[in-house]
C-alpha cells in the first residue's frame, strides 16, 4: 500500500531524497503503523493491571501483621484501583487504538461491528492485551515480592489460591461452577452495554474524558456489586496475563489446574460470551449506527437520508446568511 512518502520515491524529481528510502526512520514509520494499535492495547492493559492488582496487593498484604501494623486499604480500595486503572488505561489506549483493553470487547466489536473493527486486527489486539497484563503483573509482583515472602513464610513458598489470588481470579469455595460462570457473564454483559452506549452515533461521539468517566463508574459499580465471589475478572487479559506471570514465578501448574481448569471456562469464556450477548442486546434494540450487523438496510438508508436532509438544511441556512 502506497503512502504519501512512497509517491516521492516514484517521482523523477525526487532523486535527491533517495537516501531517505532506506533510512531507519522510513522503515520504522512503516513498522509503527502496524504495531502502534496493539502497543496501545498493551499499555492500556498494563496500566489497568498495575493499578488494580497493585491496589489488591496493598490492601490484602498490609492486613498481615508481619507486613504492616495497620491495614492500608480494604475491598473498596481494590475496587477503586481497578476502576481508576480501567478509566486511565482506556483513555491512554483510546488515543491511538480503539481502547478496548479487553479481549472480550475486541471479539464483540469484531463480531457485531466488522465495518468499524475488522477481524484482521483481532489477533494483534489480543496479543498486546495479554502481554500487557503479563508485564503489568510482573511489575506489581516485583514491587511487593518482599511482602509476599512475609505473608507466605519464605521466598520459595507460594500457595494457590493464597497470594496467587492477588493477581488472578479464583472463585470462593462455596460457589458452584454454574454460579461462578454466570457472575462473570453478567458483569461483562453490563460492561458491554455501557461500552456500546458510548459508541451510539445518535448522540454523537463521546468525548475521551467522558468515556473515561463512564468506564470508571461502570467498573466501580460492577466490582462493588459483583466482585466478592469470583473476583470480577470480566476481562480475559486481566486474568490470563497475571496468571501466566504467577505460573512463571513459582506458583506453578496449580494456577491452571485449580477447580478443573477454572481459568479457561470462567475468567476467559464467560466474559467473551457475556460481551457477545451484551452487544447483541444493545445493537438489536438501541444502536443507531450503520456499522453493526444488526442494523437493517432500511435503517441505514433512513440514517443516510436524514444526514442528507441535515446537510441540505445547513447549506440553506448558510446561503441565507450569505445573502443577509
Amino acid at each position: 500500500m502506497s503512502t504519501p512518502c512512497d509517491s516521492t520515491y516514484l517521482s523523477p524529481s525526487s532523486t535527491a531524497n533517495a537516501p531517505l528510502q532506506n533510512s531507519p526512520q522510513s522503515h520504522w514509520s512503516r513498522v509503527r503503523q502496524y504495531v502502534r494499535e496493539p502497543a496501545a492495547e498493551f499499555l492500556g492493559v498494563m496500566i489497568l493491571v498495575m493499578f488494580g492488582n497493585g491496589a489488591a496487593c496493598q490492601a490484602q498484604l498490609s492486613g498481615n501483621k508481619n507486613v504492616a501494623s495497620t491495614a492500608y486499604g480494604d475491598a473498596l480500595s481494590t475496587n477503586f484501583g481497578f476502576a481508576v486503572g480501567l478509566g486511565l488505561g482506556g483513555w491512554v489506549a483510546g488515543l491511538t487504538s480503539k481502547g478496548h483493553i479487553n479481549p472480550a470487547v475486541t471479539i464483540a466489536m469484531a463480531t457485531f461491528r466488522p465495518k468499524d473493527f475488522p477481524w484482521r486486527k483481532v489477533p494483534g489486539y489480543i496479543l498486546g492485551q495479554v502481554l500487557g497484563g503479563l508485564c503489568g503483573a510482573g511489575i506489581v509482583y516485583a514491587n511487593y515480592i518482599h511482602a509476599i515472602d512475609l505473608v507466605e513464610g519464605g521466598r520459595h513458598i507460594r500457595t494457590v489460591p493464597g497470594t496467587a489470588s492477588l493477581f488472578g481470579t479464583y472463585a470462593l469455595p462455596y460457589m458452584t461452577s454454574v454460579s461462578a460462570w454466570f457472575e462473570e457473564f453478567l458483569g461483562t454483559a453490563l460492561l458491554l452495554v455501557a461500552v456500546c452506549a458510548m459508541s451510539n452515533t445518535k448522540s454523537g461521539p463521546t468525548p475521551p474524558w467522558l468515556a473515561s468517566l463512564v468506564l470508571f463508574i461502570t467498573m466501580l459499580g460492577i466490582s462493588c456489586a459483583f466482585g466478592m465471589q469470583t473476583g470480577f475478572a470480566i476481562n480475559p487479559a486481566r486474568d490470563l496475563g497475571p496468571r501466566l506471570l504467577t505460573a512463571m514465578v513459582g506458583y506453578g501448574a496449580p494456577v491452571f489446574t485449580f477447580r478443573s481448569h477454572y481459568w479457561l471456562w470462567c475468567p476467559i469464556l464467560a466474559p467473551i460470551v457475556g460481551a457477545l450477548v451484551g452487544t447483541f442486546f444493545y445493537d438489536l434494540l438501541f444502536y443507531d449506527g450503520a456499522d453493526s450487523i444488526m442494523s437493517k438496510p432500511r435503517d441505514c438508508a433512513s440514517a443516510g437520508l436524514q444526514e442528507q436532509t441535515d446537510s441540505s438544511d445547513l447549506k440553506h441556512v448558510r446561503s441565507g446568511d450569505e445573502m443577509a
